[in-house]
């Protein structure tokens, strides 16, 4: 059998396949960093996938999103947030990246989207926000 292999257009993708997609780009990365990955069929108190690192200690449940993202339904749930950001992906604690995002004054605190609606979120990392992501950026 003749097969022929062509790149898909992310942007095409049902929501659904998006997930797929980023799941295993994130994977991708992960394993040089030592992780091997887990995805859930269900969301499990908001994780999406697990991480085990291969030190046998570190497991972390991951909530993977397509950007970054916060939401009050997250804390106190032992979550780390996930997101690609062109071939780099940012894996953080949500509740201690909050935190940081909430003290620096500059978004969220007041915003209706955090104090309505419960949740922020950035299709793109702005200047001022790098240097508070950068030790959680991995590079792919």
């Amino acid at each position: 059998m003749k097969m022929s292999f062509r790149r898909i257009d992310y942007r095409k993708l049902n929501a659904r396949l998006k997930e797929n997609y980023n799941f295993q780009k994130v994977s991708g990365v992960l394993v040089d960093y030592g992780f091997s990955t887990v995805r859930l069929t269900n969301d499990w108190e908001g994780a999406d996938f697990l991480a085990q690192h291969a030190d046998g200690v570190t497991f972390l449940r991951v909530q993977l999103k397509p950007r970054l993202y916060f939401a009050k339904k997250y804390r106190g749930k032992d979550l780390w947030m996930c997101f690609r950001n062109g071939n780099d992906v940012f894996l953080f604690p949500h509740d201690e990246v909050v935190i940081l995002f909430l003290d620096s004054g500059r978004i969220m605190k007041g915003s209706n989207s955090w104090e309505v609606n419960g949740g922020y979120s950035r299709g793109n990392i702005a200047k001022w926000m790098r240097p508070l992501l950068e030790k959680y950026r991995l590079k792919g």
